[in-house]
């Protein structure tokens, strides 16, 4: 099991996010926007962020560059239907493992997710 945060301005994008991530049995916590995120970090630990890059107020990018502050670790995947060679490559240079675009299969993104948690979970258990 693993601690995920859903960050989509879309309710209906967060909601199919959670139910999949909920029926593997993962604890999922989601935000509507960065500033609900940041706020949501305050008291959750994400090994894994699903983020979609626009959004109202602080789009994906300037959340993750706050992120980054104090989570350099964290794994992110960002999700976007407006996607363009500036942003990838910004999301690049901040880490974000995957770049999705909308709309995403699901599949393919629940195989990412899986495949980030198990490099994770055997980096963990190499550290210690």
């Amino acid at each position: 099991m693993a601690n995920i945060l859903v960050v989509d301005d879309q309710l209906g994008v967060r909601r199919l996010l959670y139910e999949t991530f909920r029926e593997e049995q993962h604890e999922v916590v989601m935000a509507a926007n960065g500033k609900e995120a940041l706020k949501s970090l305050e008291n959750f630990r994400p090994d894994l962020i699903l983020m979609d890059m626009k959004m109202p107020g602080m789009n994906g990018i300037d959340t993750l560059r706050q992120i980054r502050t104090f989570n350099t670790e964290v794994g992110v995947i960002m999700m976007t239907a407006y996607g363009d060679a500036q942003n990838m490559e910004q999301a690049r240079e901040l880490g974000v493992l995957h770049y999705m675009s909308k709309p995403f299969d699901l599949f393919e993104l629940r195989d990412h997710v899986r495949e980030i948690l198990a490099n994770k979970q055997e980096k963990d258990s190499s550290a210690s």
